[in-house]
This record gives C-alpha cells, sequence and structure tokens, in this order.
C-alpha cells in the first residue's frame, strides 16, 4: 500500500508522489512569535511531526521546514505593550516555543528560517510580481492584483463576495480591487524596516511563506502543511504569488491541514477565558500525555479539549509504561514482522485514531502473552507504533517519577518501614503508612519480587 493524503486543494485523498523521488519536500506554517505558545499551535506541530516521522520512515531523504514569523504587526504591538525590543520578544518567545515543543515530543525540522533572514528574497519576488504585472505600488504600499489572477481562490473554493466579506482583509482607497492584499509596507521611523525599492518599509505577512519556501526549495514544493484557519487567505495567497512570480503550477503538490482546536466546546479565545497555554499545561501533566491525548483525534477534525480527557490521556500512558516495565526483559532488537494492520491505518492518510486502537489491541496482547515469542512480538509493535507516533520516550521508571513530590529516598524508607510493621503484625501502622502513599499520590504493589511504586 502507499501512502495516501488528503490534499485540500482537490478535497479528496490522492496517492502520495513526491515530484523528485530522491528527496521529499514538506513546510510546515510555524508560529508568530508574539506570545507563549498555545494549544493550538502545539496541535499543528504534533500533526505535521507524526506527517514527518512516517515520511521519514517511508522514504530515505525528507527535508522538512518549520518557519518562524518574527516581523508582524502583532510583534510590534506586544512589544511596545512588554516595553521590550522587539529583538527580545522574538528570542524569547521562540525558545519558549522550542522547549515546549520540546516537551510534546515534536522533532526538531531540517529547517527553520526566519521571516526576517529572508528580507532580500521578499523584496526580489515583490519585483518580479511588478514586472510581471501581478502587482502595483499605491502610496507606499506594494499590492498583489487578484483579479490578474484568473483562478484566484481554487484552494479555498469561495466566491468572490465570500472571499472580501470573510477575509481579513484591510479596506483601503489605494486599492485597486477589494480582495487586493499587501506585499509590502511603509513603516514609521518607531517601527522595524528595511530599504526597498518602494520605501523603508516591511513585508506583508503572506509574501513571507512564499519567500522562504522560494528560497530553501524552489518555486515548487511537495507538501505544504497548517491549520485549516490558514486555508483562506493566507495559503491562498501564497499560492497567488508564487504561481504568478515563476508561472510554474503547482506551487505546493499536496495541501495538508489540520482542524481546529476548541476548548470544552467553544473556540479558544481569551476573551472567553479557555485560553491555554502548552506551559501551564506542562505543570499538571508530562507533555507526552498532552501529545498523546491529541493523537486520539484525527488530524482532520477539530479537537475538543478538556481537562478530563487529558487526564484521561495520562492514566491510559500509564497502561503502557506498566506494561514496558513488566516486559523489560524481553529484548525487542531482534528483527520482526511490521505490523500490517497499523501500517494500512498509518499509510490512510495518518489515521492516528485507528493506529491508536492497534496500540491498544497490542497492549492487550502483551498483558495476556504467556510466551516470551508472544512477548515480543507485542512489544515489538508497541514500540514501532510509539516510534511512528512519537510517544513512549520515557524510560518506564523516570515516568513513573515525574511531579513527584517526594523523594525516592523517603518513599523507599517508608516501603521498608510499612514491611517492618506488617513483619511484626502492626497493621494499622502498616495502613497508616498505605494512606501515606494515597496522600502522596503514589500507587505501590506488593508481588514476590517485593513491592513496587510509580506515581499516580
Amino acid at each position: 500500500m502507499s501512502l495516501k493524503l488528503y490534499n485540500t486543494l482537490t478535497k479528496q485523498k490522492e496517492i502520495f508522489q513526491p515530484q523528485n523521488p530522491d528527496e521529499v519536500t514538506f513546510y510546515l506554517c510555524g508560529p508568530t512569535v508574539y506570545d507563549l505558545p498555545h494549544l493550538g499551535n502545539a496541535r499543528s506541530a504534533v500533526c505535521a511531526d507524526v506527517l514527518y516521522r512516517v515520511l521519514s520512515y517511508l522514504y530515505e531523504n525528507v527535508k522538512f521546514a518549520r518557519n518562524f514569523t518574527d516581523i508582524e504587526d502583532k510583534i510590534i504591538n506586544a512589544a511596545l505593550q512588554n516595553n521590550e525590543s522587539i529583538s527580545d520578544l522574538t528570542k524569547r518567545t521562540e525558545q519558549a516555543y522550542l522547549e515546549d515543543m520540546d516537551e510534546v515530543n515534536v522533532l526538531l525540522p531540517d529547517l527553520m528560517p526566519r521571516a526576517t533572514e529572508h528580507i532580500s528574497d521578499m523584496i526580489k519576488l515583490i519585483g518580479k510580481l511588478i514586472k510581471n504585472n501581478h502587482a502595483y505600488v499605491a502610496e507606499g504600499h506594494v499590492l498583489f492584483d487578484v483579479p490578474s489572477m484568473p483562478n484566484y481562490g481554487s484552494l479555498s473554493k469561495q466566491n468572490r463576495d465570500d472571499m472580501i466579506a470573510g477575509a481579513r482583509v484591510e479596506v483601503a482607497p489605494y486599492k485597486k480591487d477589494p480582495a487586493d492584499f499587501v506585499l509590502w509596507k511603509p513603516s514609521t521611523s518607531e517601527q522595524p524596516g528595511w530599504d526597498s525599492p518602494w520605501g523603508r518599509g516591511r513585508p506583508g505577512w503572506h509574501i513571507e511563506c512564499t519567500a522562504m519556501i522560494h528560497a530553501l526549495f524552489g518555486p515548487s514544493i511537495d507538501i505544504h502543511a497548517g491549520g485549516q484557519d490558514l486555508i483562506f487567505p493566507h495559503h491562498e495567497n501564497e499560492i497567488a504569488q508564487a504561481e504568478c512570480v515563476e508561472h510554474k503550477h503547482p506551487y505546493v503538490r499536496y495541501w495538508v491541514h489540520n482542524g481546529m482546536l476548541i476548548v470544552n466546546g467553544e473556540k479558544m479565545s481569551k476573551s472567553v477565558g479557555n485560553f491555554l497555554t502548552v506551559r501551564e499545561l506542562l505543570d499538571k501533566v508530562p507533555g507526552e500525555a498532552i501529545r498523546f491525548y491529541m493523537l486520539g483525534t484525527h488530524y482532520r477534525q477539530s479537537f475538543d479539549f478538556t481537562m478530563d480527557g487529558l487526564e484521561q490521556a495520562k492514566l491510559t500512558l500509564d497502561r503502557f509504561y506498566l506494561a514496558l516495565r513488566d516486559n523489560e526483559d524481553i529484548d525487542e532488537d531482534e528483527e520482526i514482522e511490521i505490523p500490517k494492520d497499523f501500517m494500512d491505518a498509518m499509510e490512510d492518510d495518518i489515521n492516528t485514531p485507528l493506529m491508536m486502537s492497534f496500540m491498544h489491541q497490542y497492549l492487550t496482547n502483551l498483558n495476556k502473552a504467556k510466551s516470551d515469542e508472544a512477548r515480543l512480538k507485542y512489544k515489538s509493535f508497541i514500540l514501532f507504533g510509539a516510534q511512528m507516533l512519537g510517544i513512549l520516550e520515557y524510560d518506564p521508571e523516570s515516568w513513573f517519577k515525574w511531579g513527584m513530590e517526594v523523594t525516592e529516598e523517603e518513599i523507599e524508607a517508608k516501603i521498608e518501614e510499612r514491611q517492618e510493621a506488617r513483619d511484626s503484625k502492626d497493621y494499622a501502622k502498616a495502613d497508616e503508612i498505605r494512606q501515606w502513599f494515597t496522600d502522596h499520590k503514589i500507587e505501590i504493589e506488593d508481588s514476590p519480587q517485593g513491592t513496587k511504586w510509580r506515581q499516580k
């Protein structure tokens, strides 16, 4: 079976075929670095990360880029509000993003371009668009001439009136057409800016990704990913810019978009009071639990986050880590058959809910296995699936020690004290010590090999 991906451009699943069989090119719209990463940022990164892992398994050479938007009006406004420099703000929030994505097991991409590193590339592309009669200069701005591109709207499939009404389009008297969008805009002396043929200014948001992709990969790439909220106008405008510069079609062969993140049934918003950053959740659970929870929903569907769901995800991961701990004596390094059912689900548009259901079945089979051969088989199945999904990356003992309120020495001392109480038949004392474990969210399990413990 071949990898199939749902292509937003054609509205159907298609067999993935890279334009160059020796190299897969893949780009994800990364964060605008003006604040701590939120759950929506994490979902986009996690969805793309699973795809990256799958592509890297199926193809020898995958080039994956995820950008940082480090020049944008939100950044300018946030820096003013925080009374800090734009450079300090973007460096701080970029580092926070990298740290938080690492906590949710997102691999580093091969390339991490910053918009400010490609200003000259943007200026060159804008100049070509003007030369090709797809852009014009007006009152210090350079705007893309939307009517000059007959097939504009091919990605979002929106009609012209809906585009103008629903888009984040600035209404300005200098526009030839209401749908025209900014490629370059003037900067005041207080705002960041770069010299250009059209005066000192800064780029519009849409030209940034087009220029970075063009500089890193050329005029066409295999896969472009991002949230569904970016389909229009951002990705629609990317297509317009790219294809009108080189007159090369298609700019992107496969558009892959993840669904929106909602919290307790509502769109996440600071005004609603349900806005969640990754960092505040990392105080409650390991980042892997956040990732595991997200993977239970297909990437193209909306993901409804609740704290109850997150806590359940953590408990489910506990079961996997318990099984791995109990089967540490089994060597999984031997070459064995790859699970076909899991592979089929993986190659069918990265069907993580189905992949997860097979993981649960492997776990059940591992716990029921009687022979070492069966244990090896299902443990290996679990570890292969974990590699593709980006989970079970902790050592089991480390997992159960996460967020402990007491030291290991205190726990071991209490276990010994409890055993002494039981040996002397002081069951009241033994029960009192067991309650101590419960109060500190530590679960103990007695076995012929001794007492094992883990963090709840």
